[in-house]
């Protein structure tokens, strides 16, 4: 990721490789409008290749001048090293996440894991809340209902002694009120998930 001695970084805007891929083509694109240029007679009219916000913010965070040959082959190498070597994430949620989201998430998980990291942002609506986080070779649920599943036990006994309670108290035809005992849960599960990330 090193081009003449400086580090080019990735914008937390950067998430996954579709993005990598898009700022890939369009300095491909301005590259072969550069070699055009350099080529044709003075004067000629051409049309400058539209760049997206995304490609401006890569780069004026690195302070390149796409002007000079040395920088734009240095963000290609780099685009090129990126797609092909950063590690990458799946996270699955149970709604799209907002952009402000994942830009802190971002901001995250390059200070935590690797500067370079990638995330492919996936939806799962039955997961309630949390998310599911896919590696090459791993799956971390931190998901809500994975953790009630885990929990399952906990509820049950809760609501077991709630039955006790009221068959001793003379209320045995009564539903027990089991609004306590998945608070309970439900806290004991927000607990595992902030220890398991904190982890």
């Amino acid at each position: 990721m090193d081009h003449s001695g400086r580090t080019l970084q990735l914008p937390n805007s950067v998430v996954g490789v579709i993005d990598i891929n898009r700022l890939y083509r369009e300095m491909t694109s301005l590259n072969d409008f550069m070699h055009q240029a350099s080529i044709r007679e003075p004067g000629s009219p051409m049309n400058l290749p539209k760049m997206s916000r995304l490609f401006d913010e890569v780069v004026q965070s690195n302070g390149l001048n796409l002007l000079q040959q040395e920088d734009r082959e240095g963000l290609t190498e780099f685009l090129t090293g990126v797609r092909d070597a950063a590690p990458r994430l799946h996270i699955s949620f149970s709604v799209d996440p907002s952009p402000l989201f994942l830009s802190r998430l971002m901001e995250y998980l390059r200070k935590a894991i690797d500067p370079f990291v990638l995330v492919q942002v996936g939806l799962q609506p039955n997961i309630g809340a949390g998310c599911v986080v896919r590696s090459t070779n791993k799956v971390f649920d931190l998901s809500l209902k994975e953790n009630f599943r885990q929990k399952r036990s906990v509820l049950m006994e809760y609501v077991a002694k709630l039955e006790a309670k009221q068959a001793a108290s003379g209320d045995a035809h009564q539903s027990p009120d089991t609004s306590e005992a998945v608070s309970s849960v439900a806290e004991s599960s927000a607990t595992s998930q902030k220890q398991e990330v904190q982890s």
